[in-house]
């Protein structure tokens, strides 16, 4: 066994997935032996800690991250891995709520966004949004996964309005910085886990 495979293995067997799978990026990786397995593993663990946020905010970004970007492996893990950080039906769920609500908020905003048309700000959006009046995670966390969601999802005006809130609510930039971090290095995995 060489090298790429034994890293691939570990990575796999810390997500809990049989060491026999494979999708065709990471045979990719596999096959030409590439010294980015060892920066994959290594990012993808780093998503689990963090300095300004707790284990089970980095589990449930991750979860919110993963089921935004509809990755079935990771989405399992994440929901695993928060639950054993304490987080309760409520917050997995709430988790999952926020990138699908954010899946329309990030394409409805951009579209306003790119056209700079002013009427298309006059018109109402009637796109219901209660989840986030009294998210059961809080209103400064559930602002954060909103503006780590919006950062994948490349909606400028959205990223800008919930960092804008975040600061507002005395979040620290390193939190907002981390938030961002996690959603992009769980992203970066999915790309070859899904």
């Amino acid at each position: 066994m060489n090298e790429s495979t034994e890293i691939i293995n570990e990575l796999l067997q810390s997500l809990d997935i049989d060491t026999a799978y494979r999708t065709d990026s990471l045979s990719l990786l596999e096959k030409g032996e590439s010294r980015y397995l060892r920066d994959l593993k290594l990012n993808f663990t780093s998503t689990l800690t963090s300095e300004h946020l707790s284990a089970k905010e980095c589990a449930l970004i991750g979860l919110s991250t993963a089921v935004n970007n509809n990755n079935s492996p990771l989405t399992k893990y994440f929901t695993s891995y928060a639950e054993g950080q304490g987080a309760i039906p409520a917050e997995t769920g709430e988790a999952a709520g926020c990138a699908s609500l954010l899946a329309s908020n990030n394409i409805f905003y951009r579209f306003r966004h790119f056209t700079q048309k002013e009427k298309y700000s006059q018109i109402p959006a009637r796109i219901r949004m209660q989840l986030m009046m009294k998210p059961v995670t809080g209103k400064e966390f559930f602002e954060l996964m909103s503006l780590a969601i919006s950062a994948v999802n490349g909606c400028e005006m959205c990223v800008n309005a919930h960092e804008d809130s975040l600061i507002k609510l005395n979040t620290t930039e390193e939190r907002i910085f981390d938030a961002v971090r996690i959603a992009s290095l769980v992203t970066a995995a999915g790309k070859v886990i899904y």
